[in-house]
């Protein structure tokens, strides 16, 4: 009997800490924050690499302002470079937007035909010093001239 009891005991304890951590988890401190702003593409410039013209290699480098959601107020700085890793397709970039209160670094693809990519958000400084998640980019036009960054922040 005694053993019995020990075992319930021993489930219960673990059926506890199951529920607990599932609540937490679920808890709204936990779900994270959207951050939305516009860069503005101003200083992006390809400094050619590798072979002649588009090539493997080729770097794109770029320090932009960051505006407000409504496009409307200097609000931070990104700063960061893109790989050439699939001419006439793709790179691959880091970089790091820096805002009042910290900065969030993130890395993923850019494509030439500006399709809305998800990029990592590999972490952050200050408020976002424990940041994770992912951020939207979307092109707020053909040419990539202007670019909502939505962030979706965790931790």
């Amino acid at each position: 009997m005694n053993r019995w009891r020990i075992g319930l005991t021993a489930v219960l304890v673990v059926v506890a800490m199951v529920v607990g951590t599932t609540m937490v988890s679920a808890s709204p401190s936990n779900r994270g924050k959207t951050i939305r702003v516009v860069e503005r593409a101003t200083t992006d410039t390809v400094i050619d690499l590798g072979a002649a013209g588009d090539s493997l290699g080729d770097l794109l480098v770029f320090g932009n302002n960051i505006y407000n959601r409504a496009n409307t107020t200097v609000v931070g700085r990104d700063q960061g470079s893109c790989v050439r890793t699939n001419p006439g397709s793709s790179w691959e970039c880091t970089w790091t937007t820096i805002l009042a209160k910290g900065s969030i670094t993130v890395e993923g693809p850019f494509y030439d035909d500006l399709r809305d990519t998800l990029f990592a958000i590999t972490g952050g400084t200050g408020r976002y010093q424990n940041a994770r998640g992912q951020m939207k980019l979307h092109s707020r036009d053909a040419v990539g001239s202007e670019l909502d960054f939505v962030f979706h922040v965790i931790g």
